[in-house]
């Protein structure tokens, strides 16, 4: 399954609206941080939305093989792991190629 260019908007948008301060608000010592604050907090965010999708996916699955789930259920969160699955690689992916290219240039 690849990641489109419209999903990995979309994802960072629902990240950027949910962590990051709004224009004109203060940072600083004195304002609320967002949970990690920055790329870091972005990147938490990616995992544990990550791994939170792939519990509930986990627990869909032993509701239907213990026949009290719905089969569409357990497709719909399993997709949803995967996608989310999906998205932390590919970032993971750009920002280890990222790091490579820093290492590569000269000083």
């Amino acid at each position: 399954m690849s990641i489109g260019a419209l999903d990995a908007a979309a994802a960072y948008g629902r990240v950027l609206t949910s962590s990051a301060p709004k224009i004109g608000e203060a940072e600083g010592p004195g304002a609320a941080s967002p949970a990690g604050g920055g790329f870091g907090g972005m990147i938490e965010n990616f995992v544990t939305e990550a791994a939170s999708s792939m519990r509930t996916a986990e627990a869909a699955s032993a509701k239907q093989v213990a026949g009290k789930g719905d089969l569409i259920d357990v497709v719909t969160a399993i997709g949803a792991a995967e996608t989310a699955l999906d998205t932390v690689v590919a970032v993971r992916d750009r920002v280890v190629n990222a790091y490579s290219e820093i290492m590569r240039m000269q000083i």
